[in-house]
């Protein structure tokens, strides 16, 4: 599951500096209709997530917010500005620089030797 694979990334390179935000979103087959308290419970329960989740918000379209607004800005993908699915997630260096953006395929692991290379 890409939530284990992020707590078990999270967890070896939490040490050296890394942090994983975790931003819930609906927009993609209606996943996440909980609340925020209540995605944050069961990813934590289910998962042992540790790295800090946030309120629900939108990625795409009118309400899309302002920080994904500047990531999709930054390092566009298949489909220009959209996010495809859930689990896309950009690689951002310690002065808030995109360094790169990873499909929802891309597992966790295959992260490690690109951050351990930021820290």
């Amino acid at each position: 599951m890409r939530v284990h694979g992020l707590e078990k990334l999270y967890a070896a390179l939490h040490p050296k500096g890394l942090t994983v935000l975790g931003f819930p979103c609906n927009q993609f087959g209606r996943q996440e209709p909980g609340s925020a308290d209540e995605i944050g419970e069961f990813c934590q329960v289910n998962y042992g997530v540790s790295f800090p989740m946030f309120a629900k918000i939108d990625v795409n379209g009118p309400d899309a917010h302002p920080l994904y607004t500047y990531l999709k800005h930054e390092k566009s993908g298949l489909l220009g500005g959209r996010i495809k699915w859930n689990f896309t997630k950009f690689l951002v260096d310690r002065g808030g620089r995109v360094v790169a953006r990873y499909a929802p395929t891309k597992k966790p692991q295959d992260l490690e030797k690109p951050v351990a290379k930021l820290l």
